[in-house]
């Protein structure tokens, strides 16, 4: 079962998220990152990779976030790599700035949803491991998937049992494949992530 998650259990780590009605957040900067408070992974294990693999391996990830795009903010910033891209999406397993996964809607310059994940061992904060360390994983089955309607609410939910990640965008299933094993070496957080677009939010994760 899945629970809304309040403002207080996000840390925001990039950006704002103003508080809405209905426990919706707002994001209205071009660029917004947040992760789950108090879920990092401990320092035990860490030089046992394969060890701590396997034992990701077994278990479940998962989160969904329910959206309404309001349209693009008003200053739109390139991404690190010089793209200009409005999307939203949700992070799993996210260690810190510089290893975790991403799940995002792109809703322009095309759109679709991407499954990609970062991964720069020794490096921890953005400005360490900047737009290094970016791979998109190939899903082995996937569904088009259009623009969200603005004004209209969507729903994005990532989970990954195992290697095996599936994704649904407004209760399809539109993309479905495994994770390569440096990705399931990561351990953290679930969190969320736009990129110049305004947008009201709410992010649910398992109840503990």
């Amino acid at each position: 079962m899945s629970a809304p998650v309040a403002r207080s259990a996000l840390d925001v780590t990039e950006g704002e998220l103003r508080p809405a009605k209905d426990g919706q957040l707002v994001v209205d900067e071009p660029r917004m990152r947040a992760v789950l408070k108090g879920t990092a992974p401990s320092s035990a294990g860490k030089g046992e990779p394969r060890m701590q693999a396997e034992l990701q391996g077994a278990t479940s990830t998962s989160a969904e976030l329910r959206f309404t795009v309001l349209g693009p903010t008003e200053q739109q910033q390139a991404l690190a790599s010089g793209e200009q891209r409005q999307q939203v999406g949700l992070k799993l397993r996210a260690e810190d700035g510089c290893n975790l996964v991403y799940v995002m809607w792109r809703i322009a310059p095309k759109p679709g949803v991407v499954v990609n994940y970062k991964r720069n061992p020794g490096q921890h904060t953005s400005r360490e491991c900047g737009n290094a360390g970016y791979t998109t994983v190939r899903p082995a089955r996937h569904a088009s998937v259009g623009e969200p309607t603005p004004g209209t609410p969507h729903t994005l939910r990532a989970v990954l049992e195992g290697a095996t990640m599936r994704v649904w965008a407004d209760g399809k299933v539109v993309w479905e494949g495994e994770l390569p094993a440096e990705a399931l070496e990561m351990n953290g957080p679930v969190g969320l992530r736009s990129d110049n677009v305004r947008v009201a939010l709410q992010l649910f994760s398992p109840a503990p």
